[in-house]
C-alpha cells in the first residue's frame, strides 16, 4: 500500500520547520512518501491556502493524507482537526483552511486531535505542526481511524466563498494567489473554451448560472491596469506584454509574458478584479 502524505504550509524552505515535521512523520510511518505541495503560502493567509489546496489536492491518488499547517491561531483555543473528505484525509487547524475542498467534495465528519497519545511528548505552544499535526498525519497514513484522535467536531469553521459576482455584462472577483512567476490567479472561474473565440463561465464558488462571452470583447481591470481580450496562450503576447488568459485550473490569470505581473503593477492577494464581457 502506498502511503502518501502531502504538505502545504506557509513555513518557507529556509528554516528547519518543514524538515523537522518530515522527520517526525517518518519516525511514526517509515514507509510514507512525503510530497511538498507548497511551502510558500503568504504568511498566515488561510484563504490562499484553502484555494491552493482545492486546486492541488485533486491530482493526488485516492488515500492521500494532506497535512495543512497555515495556522495564525497556534496556541489559542482554535481546534486541531482530522477530516475525511472524499477519498482524502486532511489534518489541519480548524480555521477554515479546508472550506473549499469540503464544498467541492462534500461534507465530512471532523474529529478533534485531542488525544495526547497521538502527540509528541512535551508539546509546545508555538509549533503544533511538529507536535500535533505531523504525528496525526503519520498515524492517519499508517491506518489509525480518525475517531481515535478525539471527539467529533460538529461545526468546523468554514470560510465564505471567494468573491465572484456575475451579472449580464460584468464579472467581479478577486486575486486569490500569486505564483512564483508573479502571475495573479483570480477567483473568476471556472472558465472553459466553448468555441475557439468563446468562453463560458461555469458555476463555481456559489455562482449558480453559466455565462458565455466572446474573448475579444472582454476587458479586464485590476488595480489601475486594463487588459483587452483574453488569450489562449502566452505566445499570443509579445515578450514583456501583459495579458489575461485562462490558467490550467480554469481560473482567469493575469500575467506578463516572461515577466512578473504582480511585481510590475503592484498587484497583491485580495485585490479586486472586474471583467466587462460585453
Amino acid at each position: 500500500m502506498i502511503r502518501v502524505i502531502a504538505l502545504l504550509t506557509d513555513f518557507g524552505t529556509t528554516d528547519t520547520y518543514v524538515g523537522v515535521m518530515k522527520g517526525v512523520m517518518l519516525g511514526i510511518c517509515p514507509d510514507a512518501q512525503l510530497i511538498d505541495l507548497m511551502h510558500a503560502i503568504e504568511p498566515q493567509n488561510v484563504k490562499q491556502a484553502a484555494f491552493v489546496l482545492l486546486n492541488g489536492s485533486r491530482y493526488f491518488p485516492a488515500g492521500t493524507t494532506f497535512l495543512v499547517v497555515v495556522d495564525p491561531g497556534v496556541g489559542s483555543s482554535r481546534k486541531a482537526i482530522a477530516m475525511r473528505v472524499g477519498d482524502y484525509t486532511f489534518i489541519a487547524p480548524d480555521n477554515g483552511v479546508l472550506s473549499y475542498v469540503v464544498r467541492e467534495l462534500g461534507a465530512a465528519q471532523a474529529f478533534e486531535l485531542s488525544d495526547p497519545a497521538y502527540w509528541l511528548s512535551g508539546t509546545s505552544t508555538t509549533f503544533h505542526g511538529r507536535d500535533i499535526f505531523a504525528p496525526a498525519a503519520a498515524h492517519a497514513a499508517a491506518g489509525v481511524a480518525l475517531k481515535q484522535f478525539g471527539e467529533v467536531v460538529s461545526d468546523p469553521v468554514m470560510l465564505d466563498d471567494p468573491m465572484v459576482d456575475v451579472s449580464e455584462m460584468q464579472i467581479k472577483g478577486e486575486v486569490l494567489h500569486i505564483d512564483h512567476f508573479g502571475t495573479a490567479v483570480t477567483s473568476v472561474g471556472l472558465l472553459k473554451w466553448s468555441a475557439p473565440a468563446q468562453l463560458t463561465l461555469d458555476p463555481c464558488f456559489g455562482v449558480e448560472q453559466s455565462l458565455s462571452f466572446a474573448m475579444q470583447n472582454a476587458v479586464v481591470r485590476v488595480s489601475d491596469q486594463t487588459l483587452n481580450g483574453i488569450k489562449h496562450t502566452y505566445a499570443e503576447a509579445a515578450r514583456g506584454e501583459a495579458l489575461a488568459l485562462v490558467g490550467s485550473s480554469g481560473y482567469l490569470e493575469l500575467s506578463i509574458n516572461q515577466g512578473s505581473f504582480a511585481a510590475q503593477f503592484g498587484v497583491r492577494i485580495g485585490d479586486k478584479v472586474e471583467v466587462q464581457v460585453g
